[in-house]
């Protein structure tokens, strides 16, 4: 029989929040924690893949741990990217909507600091940061983390990677009794070494289904291009896709920008986001796509981490990421929630054998995807082609002589002549363009 959260310890007030989130049933990483944060007093390490529900794993007990009355910091939560610090908070106010005396502050950087200053004069309970922006804050004084009982590190294992020398900083200012929980999805030799000198020799370690659950739902499928028609493969792809929701990597922000600008030609619903666009941009793209009014985000792995976007069809990786840990996050954007999804990564022929490595380290197999032929993947342009056209705003500009002339060649055709003989010539046209390098190619030979 399944547990519910009144079996784990959560509170009334939490557990009437949670049914009008409809959550009812927690999940294996939360019915491991949860217990292990309210009932016992060591550190912990759990280990659990994306999209499992780790925010409310330590969320959950540590609103409940949290004194009101008292009216210092009590607890830190640090997250890698802003992006992820703002969904966190977001999900423990919506966790605390029945504690209006809790106080939750997010302080990320990428906007001004001045208000974060001034909010964090008022009585704080949890603050919710970006390490870079947390000690921008301590050294301003604005914030005393001195005396703080716990200590969250959520998708931990990015944290060190890119972001030790803030997390240092951090850990050299708040006390050493503070209680610390550490989630992650992966467990490289840097946590290793983080859990061995920051955390007591005392550490509850969790592990959640690691062999099933971040990949359980996932369809992991590869299909194997040219160089040369890795686009038009892509965009037969997407082309079949049409209303659902998926998210595109690319290794770098200069493929991320020459990719969406393909997909903005090609009339594709879609938006960008890397490090290198400002923090107000970003949040309006990902506002877009959370929300529905785009249907594609073109992005680099700042947006595989940790991001809980609700139903994400399917996952496509532009290029192999580099690294095991990269693809777990990057595949875990999709069946969430207990959804089903698809992860397709799109590879030259070279790449072939490292999916036999991908599949051993993870656990997983790769189905192969049939790829379009060639004639499905003309027709695919034309469709586009035909969208394009569609979509294609009137250019006032054009003169009432010139569109009266174009009127009077078409004037005796009917719709779907003008339509036929348009659709001919375009075809025509397309088969052209194909015919030339091969026919130059063939020249080439006969020299």
């Amino acid at each position: 029989m399944s547990k519910r959260f009144s079996d784990l310890g959560i509170n009334e007030q939490l557990q009437k929040s949670l049914a009008d989130l409809q959550i009812s049933i927690p999940t294996d990483i939360q019915v491991k924690t949860i217990p292990a944060v309210l009932q016992q007093s060591q550190d912990v390490v759990a280990l659990a893949k994306t999209g499992t529900g780790k925010t409310a794993a330590f969320g959950l007990p540590l609103l409940q741990l949290i004194d009101t009355e008292v009216s210092t910091v009590q607890a830190i939560i640090l997250a890698p990217t802003r992006e992820l610090g703002q969904q966190i908070s977001s999900n423990l106010s919506a966790f605390a909507k029945y504690m209006p005396e809790l106080s939750i502050a997010t302080l990320c950087g990428g906007i001004p600091i001045k208000p974060q200053i001034e909010r964090l004069k008022a009585t704080t309970h949890i603050v919710v940061a970006t390490p870079g922006r947390l000690v921008d804050l301590v050294k301003r004084n604005a914030i005393d983390i001195t005396k703080i009982s716990y200590f969250v590190l959520d998708e931990a294992d990015e944290m060190v990677s890119a972001l030790k020398e803030g997390l240092d900083a951090i850990i050299k200012v708040i006390p050493k009794t503070r209680r610390t929980l550490l989630f992650t999805a992966t467990m490289p030799g840097t946590i290793k070494q983080l859990v061995q000198n920051y955390m007591s020799k005392e550490v509850v370690h969790i592990e959640a289904d690691m062999a099933t659950a971040g990949h359980q739902g996932i369809d992991h499928q590869f299909v194997v291009v040219e160089p040369i028609e890795k686009l038009d493969v892509l965009l037969h792809f997407l082309n079949s896709k049409v209303g659902q929701r998926g998210i595109i990597f690319c290794k770098t922000k200069a493929a991320v920008n020459k990719l969406a600008k393909n997909l903005a030609i090609h009339k594709f619903s879609s938006g960008a986001i890397h490090g290198s666009l400002t923090q107000g941009i970003r949040d309006r793209i990902m506002g877009q796509f959370r929300e529905g009014h785009i249907d594609i985000l073109v992005a680099t792995d700042l947006a595989s981490r940790g991001l809980d976007i609700k139903a994400v069809e399917y996952v496509i990786n532009y290029h192999l990421p580099d690294t095991y840990d990269a693809y777990v996050h990057r595949s875990g954007r999709t069946a969430r929630a207990g959804a089903k999804g698809l992860a397709l990564t799109i590879l030259q022929q070279e790449e072939v054998i490292d999916i036999d490595d991908f599949e051993d380290e993870l656990g997983i197999v790769f189905n192969a995807y049939k790829k379009a032929d060639a004639k499905s993947i003309e027709e695919t342009k034309i469709l586009l082609w035909a969208k394009k056209i569609f979509k294609t705003k009137p250019n006032r500009a054009i003169s009432e002589q010139l569109k009266q002339d174009v009127k009077t060649v078409f004037h005796h055709l009917t719709k779907e002549e003008l339509i036929e003989k348009v659709l001919a010539n375009q075809v025509a046209q397309t088969s052209l363009a194909i015919k030339k390098p091969q026919d130059s190619k063939a020249k080439k030979k006969k020299r």
